[in-house]
């Protein structure tokens, strides 16, 4: 199938346009994922034309059955993109002129590149939101299932990658998805001003004829209609939003992966992410590397890059539109596809990641986690913080003198340091005494997290 090789917009100039800037100009070669959305755009356009009269019905049937049978030749891999016409806009308004003749040129009435384009972007990155809210909560889903089934999994817990207090392996996980439950609502609240329809704009101002954009924001599903025609097809502050959220969420990710890729080390060996996850070395026949979360906090810094380029895009634009603005597509494409790809291996990955209780339990008993454990105790007993603070200290510093942990004190030991210290004291120091001292809302005791894990479950349905 061919399209025509003279432009549609190119009846002004007289000379031929250069052929590399040709190629240079073109953006075809990347917004053809558009068509879909262009297509739908163009068939409610023209629903709404014959309603207000600008076109007869015949004309209608005969635009929407041409745009269909190129909806079909493109899906077939039929289609003839051409860079001559510059864009996935005017290869599909020209191939049905070729297609239906005369008609097909009434289509355009009443609407620009400008609008159309704006409106195609905002379709696309809608029906995009989907998938990505799907993978997003089938990470979180994830996640609840390795919380519920490791509730009770004692590890340290850290600050400053050093030893702080005993926390259940649950609650770390739970941690996780707070974190994406944050990042859900922000990618809730950015479709409301996503699903904004800028279509009816025309170029800047508007149009002179009688046309009706409530009818086609119905058509197309949208929300709300842009209430200004310079602000509707010139801003792309709904891209720049979709890409902050993209970046917090990718953030978060990262944030994962440099704790999977500590925990799956030889020093830690908290987990095995599964083989299907990792790699092994070209050269190093031990070496199983973890690629998956090393790839992701990799392509954590080009959604930084995605989100930068589009704000550095539009902080000189005068409005209204320009040519500048066809640059928005690649980065907002590019985010899209990293997120849907980090999210969906993301999900297969913690479905069959391995935990190592009793690796991580060694690792809780290493680092006198239950220390701020017997400064409360103290404090219960009418110490006041600051001086059982430092009696914890100095416990600390005879235990590392001695190479014991603090539950490995004999209760003489204890009482050097303070004689408010009796033999109950041994039921705060246990790492299994610590988490469950703390069962609060928010807190790390098993019951806790089952708590929120039941709660995350009924939220997320």
């Amino acid at each position: 199938m061919t399209t025509p090789s003279k432009k549609l917009s190119s009846a002004r100039l007289t000379q031929p346009t250069n052929a590399f800037v040709e190629e240079f100009t073109a953006s075809v070669q990347f917004d053809q994922r558009l068509y879909q959305q262009d297509i739908n755009g163009s068939i409610a356009h023209a629903t709404m034309l014959t309603s207000v009269g600008i076109l007869t019905e015949s004309e209608r049937d005969q635009i929407i059955a041409g745009l269909n049978s190129i909806r079909d030749e493109i899906e077939a891999d039929q289609f003839e993109w051409s860079i001559a016409q510059e864009d996935v806009h005017m290869n599909i308004e020209a191939r049905l002129i070729s297609l239906i003749g005369e008609v097909g040129k009434k289509l355009h009435t009443g609407r620009s590149r400008n609008d159309q384009v704006a409106t195609d972007i905002r379709l696309y990155l809608r029906d995009m939101t989907g998938p990505i809210a799907e993978q997003l909560t089938r990470l979180q889903t994830a996640l609840l299932n390795v919380a519920e089934r490791e509730a009770e999994t004692i590890l340290p817990g850290f600050t400053h990658l050093q030893t702080a207090q005993p926390v259940t392996f649950g609650h770390h996980m739970m941690a996780w998805f707070e974190m994406l439950s944050r990042d859900a609502e922000r990618l809730n609240d950015c479709v409301k001003r996503i699903n904004s329809m800028p279509l009816g704009a025309a170029a800047l101002a508007g149009t002179t004829f009688a046309i009706d954009r409530e009818q086609t924001a119905e058509l197309l599903g949208f929300e709300r209609i842009c209430q200004n025609s310079l602000d509707a097809v010139s801003d792309r502050d709904f891209a720049i939003e979709f890409n902050s959220f993209a970046s917090l969420l990718m953030m978060h990710l990262s944030r994962f992966s440099e704790e999977l890729i500590i925990w799956s080390s030889a020093q830690f060996d908290f987990v095995d992410l599964g083989d299907a996850f990792c790699t092994g070395s070209s050269i190093m026949p031990q070496k199983k590397n973890p690629d998956v979360p090393e790839l992701i906090r990799g392509k954590t810094s080009r959604v930084y890059g995605n989100l930068f380029n589009l704000l550095t895009l539009m902080k000189n634009q005068p409005l209204a539109y320009n040519k500048d603005n066809q640059e928005d597509k690649e980065p907002l494409f590019d985010t899209i596809d990293t997120l849907l790809g980090s999210l969906r291996v993301y999900a297969d990955m913690m479905g069959v990641m391995t935990v190592k209780p009793d690796n991580m339990r060694q690792a809780a008993l290493r680092g006198y986690a239950t220390a701020t454990d017997l400064a409360d105790y103290l404090v219960r007993k009418g110490v006041p913080f600051r001086d059982a603070h430092e009696v914890v200290g100095l416990s600390v510093a005879y235990g590392i003198e001695h190479q014991k942990d603090l539950s490995e004190l004999s209760l003489a030991e204890l009482q050097n340091f303070s004689s408010h210290i009796t033999e109950d004291v041994f039921d705060v120091l246990t790492l299994e005494g610590s988490v469950a001292a703390r069962d609060h809302l928010g807190g790390t005791a098993p019951n806790q997290v089952r708590a929120a894990v039941a709660k995350a479950r009924k939220n997320l349905t």
